[in-house]
């Protein structure tokens, strides 16, 4: 019995190259990155955390003393400055247009409470009496300053005359 010579195997390796690169343009390409935030924002803390939805929520944005700008942002759109006396017919707008709508209240640490009491009172004056606080997730164990976002519920209920 003679044995042949054996041919050595040769695996092409030129089809997962190509299956690699159309993974890897399909992730590019279906995936949404966040707007990047106008100012930064150091968020109060909390011991409870609801993770905020990806979608149907309005984020509105309160920045630091001496300025404290306001900003909106409609998922997914990117975010923008708004006035106060605009917030009132900005709201009832989105409302109409997505009655499901979420709204989250962003509000830095060192702003003042009297910016966040008039939002508070432009929401109860256009009938908004559930929204979220949003702050950063403080955990009992030591924590680097990456916590996740947390929202913190609030339901005002609409006193009656």
């Amino acid at each position: 019995m003679a044995h042949g010579k054996h041919k050595p195997v040769f695996i092409d390796m030129t089809p997962m190259v190509d299956i690699a690169f159309l993974l890897l343009i399909f992730f590019m390409a279906t995936t949404q990155f966040k707007a990047p935030e106008s100012i930064p924002i150091l968020l109060p803390e909390s011991h409870s955390a609801i993770k905020l939805p990806e979608s149907d929520v309005v984020i509105l944005t309160v920045g630091p003393k001496p300025g404290n700008e306001l900003f909106w942002r409609l998922e997914p759109q990117p975010e923008v400055g708004i006035e106060m006396s605009e917030m009132e017919n900005a709201l009832v707008e989105a409302r109409i247009r997505n009655p499901r709508l979420r709204i989250a209240i962003k509000a830095h640490k060192d702003a003042e409470f009297g910016v966040i009491s008039d939002m508070m009172e432009i929401l109860q004056k256009t009938n908004n009496t559930r929204f979220n606080l949003v702050t950063n997730f403080e955990d009992d164990t030591e924590t680097s300053g990456d916590e996740p976002t947390s929202l913190r519920p609030v339901n005002q209920d609409l006193v009656r005359r």
